[in-house]
């Protein structure tokens, strides 16, 4: 009895982990990976764009702890990274509209449950 409920839990993990690879379509893939070109291009001089990475400046929140901030969903942070007048003075940055979902999409890609932020 114990093998069959290994065998049943293995195979629902499996069946889970496929589950979430296949709801990443080659669309939203497109999306992350032209996201991650973006913010490589405009934003890695301030911010770390990768988990568990010290932003080059310090002022700069990491994407990990933006994307693990309390509020944060995908209509909030396209929301802010099309009004630009929310960024600091320091970014004097634009970001086009046609890039703001691919940032976005990126970003919340570095999303971990249980993340808690370095202080």
């Amino acid at each position: 009895m114990a093998r069959i409920l290994i065998g049943f839990a293995a195979l629902a993990a499996f069946a889970a982990a496929a589950s979430v690879q296949s709801a990443a379509t080659p669309r939203a893939r497109a999306s992350v990976q032209r996201g991650l070109a973006i913010a490589k291009q405009h934003c890695a001089g301030c911010h770390a764009l990768a988990v568990n990475a010290a932003s080059p400046n310090p002022e700069a929140p990491s994407f990990e702890a933006i994307a693990n901030a309390p509020g944060v969903t995908a209509p909030s942070l396209r929301r802010f990274l099309r009004d630009s007048h929310n960024y600091p003075a320091a970014m004097n940055f634009t970001i086009k509209r046609a890039h703001i979902r691919d940032l976005a999409d990126y970003t919340l890609t570095l999303r971990r449950p249980g993340y808690k932020p370095d202080i």
